[in-house]
C-alpha cells in the first residue's frame, strides 16, 4: 500500500479524478438549474438516505441544536472562533487610502466587501464545525452583508451552533454539486451568491470549476492532501501521524512523504500500520493511501524542488533546519513548520484558514481569507493643475492610439498647456 511514487504518479492521480465525475456533476447542476429546491430535495434522499420537507434550517432548529451540544464544547468552538477572528483580522485591508503622488494627483485604492457569500461545508463521511468557523468568520470580518451556508443532510448540532457562533445568516441543507449549484443558480428558497468558497469532495470541486461562468469561486479545495518534507533528524511517529490525518478524510485524499533519508519511509510505515489498525476510519485511510506514496530525494534542494512541484495543500516542514527551507518553499497552501506543528493546529484552533488550494492549485493560489471577501477598486483624484501635468502624456498615447475622443475629454478641460 505504501509505495515509491514520482510527481507524475500524484499529478496524473489527481488529475483522473476530476475526469470521472464530471459527467454526473454536469447531470446535477443541469437539474438543480430546471427543478430548484425539488431537485435538492430528491437528491437529499438518493445520496443523503434523508427525506427533507424543506432545504431551510429555522431558528428553533438552532436552538434546539444548543441542547445537544455539551456547554463545554460550545466554548470551545467559541475559543477557535476567537483565535481565527483574531488572525483574520490582522489580514483585514484598510477600507480606503488615498496619496498625492505630485501635485495635483492623488491615487489610491478603495476596498468593498461583496454583498452576499455562500460557504459550503461538508458532511457525508464526517462534519466539519470547524469548516464554518473557517469560512463564515473570514467574511465576517470582511464586512460581507449576507452570509449562507450549505451542508448535507441531516445537519449535525455541532454545525449548526457553529454557524450561530460564526454568524451565518442562513443556513440550508443540502450538499454535494447540487449544493453549489444552488448557490450560483439560485432556487426558490436559496437566492443566488456573488461568490462560493469553502472545501469539498471531487464532486464539489467539479461543481465549482463547472459553475465559474456564474458565480466566482475561491478556489479548487479538495480533497484534501498534505505534502512532507523530511530529513533524517523527523521523529518518525509524528510523521505517521499527519499522513493518517489527513488519509482519514476522504478515499480520495493523498499524502505524500519526500525525504532525503531513504530508510524514512519504511520507519514511517511501520507507524502508520500500526495507527491504520486502531483508526475507526480505516476503511477511508486505506482507499487514501492508495493514492499516496513517498520519493526519495538526493539532497534537500531537490526535495525542495519536488515539493514545489508538487505545490501540496497543507506542508508539513520536519527537518533539521526549518527555517532555512521554509525560505525556499514557494509553494504550499498552508505550511506547519517543525515538530509540534500538526497540521491538526489549522485545521481547528491556530487562528490560521484550512480552506486552502488542492491539486496543484498552491503554485498560484492562497489560501482562504479576508481578501477573498473583498474588491479592490483604484482611485485617482486629479485638480486642474494634476490633469495639466500629465495631459500631455494622455493626448500623445491617445493620438498614437487612435482614439481622438480621449483627447478631446483632456483638452475639453481647459488643461492645455502653450505647447499643445
Amino acid at each position: 500500500m505504501w509505495k515509491q511514487v514520482n510527481e507524475d504518479f500524484w499529478k496524473e492521480n489527481r488529475e483522473s479524478k476530476v475526469d470521472q465525475v464530471n459527467e454526473i456533476v454536469s447531470d446535477i447542476i443541469e437539474m438543480v438549474r430546471e427543478k430548484g429546491d425539488q431537485a435538492l430535495i430528491e437528491l437529499a434522499k438518493k445520496f443523503d438516505k434523508v427525506d427533507l420537507e424543506r432545504v431551510a434550517v429555522t431558528r428553533e432548529e438552532i436552538e434546539e441544536a444548543y441542547e445537544k451540544v455539551s456547554p463545554e464544547l460550545v466554548e470551545e468552538l467559541e475559543n477557535a472562533a476567537y483565535n481565527i477572528q483574531r488572525f483574520h483580522e490582522m489580514q483585514k485591508p484598510a477600507g480606503m487610502w488615498l496619496t498625492e503622488v505630485e501635485p495635483g494627483v492623488t491615487l489610491g485604492v478603495k476596498s468593498t466587501p461583496l454583498e452576499r457569500v455562500g460557504c459550503y461545508i461538508p458532511g457525508g463521511r464526517a462534519s466539519y464545525p470547524s469548516t464554518i468557523l473557517m469560512t463564515v468568520i473570514p467574511a465576517r470580518v470582511a464586512g460581507v452583508d449576507e452570509v449562507i451556508c450549505c451542508t448535507p443532510a441531516p445537519p449535525n448540532p455541532l454545525t449548526l451552533v457553529a454557524a450561530d457562533i460564526a454568524g451565518a445568516d442562513e443556513i440550508y441543507l443540502t450538499g454535494g454539486a447540487q449544493a453549489i449549484a444552488a448557490m450560483a443558480l439560485g432556487t426558490e428558497s436559496i437566492e443566488p451568491v456573488q461568490k462560493i468558497v469553502g472545501p469539498g469532495n471531487v464532486f464539489v470541486t467539479s461543481a465549482k470549476m463547472m459553475l465559474r461562468n456564474r458565480v466566482e469561486i475561491d478556489f479548487p479545495a479538495g480533497p484534501s492532501e498534505i505534502g512532507v518534507l523530511a530529513d533524517s533528524t523527523a521523529v518518525p511517529e509524528f510523521l505517521a501521524s499527519d499522513l493518517i490525518a489527513q488519509a482519514e478524510h476522504d478515499p480520495s485524499s493523498a499524502c505524500l512523504l519526500v525525504t532525503t533519508d531513504p530508510d524514512l519511509p519504511d520507519v514511517v510505515w511501520e507507524h502508520m500500520e500500526r495507527m491504520i489498525e486502531k483508526a475507526p476510519r480505516k476503511e477511508i485511510i486505506e482507499k487514501a493511501l492508495v493514492n499516496s506514496g513517498y520519493i526519495i530525494a538526493t539532497d534537500m534542494d531537490l526535495a525542495i524542488e519536488i515539493m514545489n512541484g508538487i505545490a501540496p495543500e497543507h506542508l508539513s516542514l520536519q527537518v533539521s533546519d526549518p527555517l532555512d527551507v521554509l525560505s525556499k518553499v514557494r509553494n504550499g497552501g498552508s505550511i506547519f513548520v517543525g515538530p509540534y506543528t500538526p497540521v491538526a493546529a489549522g485545521d481547528y484552533a491556530s487562528g490560521t484558514n484550512h480552506v486552502l488550494p488542492t491539486a496543484g492549485h498552491a503554485a498560484t493560489c492562497s489560501g482562504l481569507n479576508v481578501a477573498h471577501f473583498m474588491k479592490t477598486s483604484t482611485v485617482q483624484y486629479l485638480t486642474k493643475e494634476g490633469l495639466a501635468s500629465i495631459g500631455h502624456t494622455i493626448q500623445s498615447l491617445a493620438t498614437a492610439e487612435g482614439l481622438h475622443a480621449h483627447c478631446e475629454s483632456v483638452r475639453v478641460r481647459g488643461t492645455d498647456d502653450e505647447e499643445q
